[in-house]
């Protein structure tokens, strides 16, 4: 009961901040809202589940979603790996190493979106760039004029390469600090046990680590789900015939390009229950491995 009161205050601040701009979302997504309903010149249509109905009789939306689910599972995964193989590297190095690579983490997450999104564009610009610049110096044939964002699989892969990172330093130092609080004696206990390294780190450090893993999880989820700015800059707009589209920027073109705000608003409803599901499923899959452990 004392842990709900202290989190009463910020539960009522979310739900101030979150709860009307939601209710709006979901109230928009079932109407007819275009243009000429925002500017006042037609009249506001009820069409109830109509937009929803669109939305999932068509083809693009299935492809999209597929795209997004799997460019975020790339973006997370990518993050995770960084990130912790990053701050096991931080837990073996002396002082001055380990500040400059948390200084340089700290740099990438602290980089807005749309600067980093810019400076990744121009280092592989396809005349200009220094990543081309440096793979033709080295001898790679074809590298000369080669471009990033032309191929949907390449450009898919840079935009998780730029997303992976700016979020591996919020996995790096959250891991970090789980591997600082374990008490150096339980490593020392595991190793005269006999126990190897990586059955000291799957059966010890692991579930110990599992509270600060799971948050790290789960905020890369939310993150890398709802990417919009890296997929909009580096692909002008979700790319070539739009092959590099995720939901968060098929959501803005329906809405904004085409004037449908119901739709958008249904597209962005969609996308919300969907990271519920996830978050919940993942959190689900979390308690039963504690359960059998």
């Amino acid at each position: 009961m004392a842990a709900l009161l202290y989190l009463a205050p910020a539960a009522l601040l979310l739900i101030g901040m979150m709860g009307y701009p939601l209710y709006q979302l979901v109230q928009i997504s079932l109407y007819e809202y275009g243009q000429a309903q925002a500017s006042g010149g037609a009249p506001v249509v009820f069409l109830g589940a109509e937009n929803y109905l669109t939305l999932l009789g068509d083809g693009q939306f299935w492809t999209i979603l597929v795209q997004t689910c799997v460019f975020a599972a790339v973006c997370v995964v990518g993050s995770l790996a960084v990130g912790i193989a990053l701050a096991v590297l931080a837990t073996r190095i002396s002082p001055l190493p380990r500040l400059l690579l948390f200084l340089a983490a700290i740099g990438a997450w602290a980089t807005p979106a749309m600067a980093g999104s810019t400076v990744w564009l121009f280092l592989f610009d396809q005349d200009f760039g220094l990543v081309n610049e440096v793979l033709t110096g080295v001898g790679i044939d074809g590298a000369a004029g080669f471009s990033w964002t032309y191929d949907k699989f390449v450009a898919f892969g840079l935009v998780a390469a730029e997303v992976i990172w700016c979020s591996f330093p919020f996995v790096l130092v959250t891991t970090y600090a789980g591997l600082t609080g374990i008490p150096g004696e339980v490593v020392e206990a595991a190793a005269l046990d006999g126990a190897s390294a990586w059955r000291t780190a799957r059966t010890v450090l692991l579930p110990m680590l599992r509270p600060v893993l799971v948050i790290a999880t789960i905020q890369s989820i939310i993150w890398d789900f709802k990417i919009f700015t890296q997929i909009y800059v580096m692909t002008n707009g979700g790319g070539v015939a739009g092959q590099n589209m995720v939901l968060n920027v098929y959501a803005y073109q329906s809405a904004f390009a085409g004037s449908n705000y119901g739709l958008g608003s249904a597209i962005g409803v969609v996308m919300t229950v969907l990271l519920i599901l996830i978050t919940l499923a993942y959190l689900r899959t979390q308690r039963k491995d504690e359960a059998n452990a």
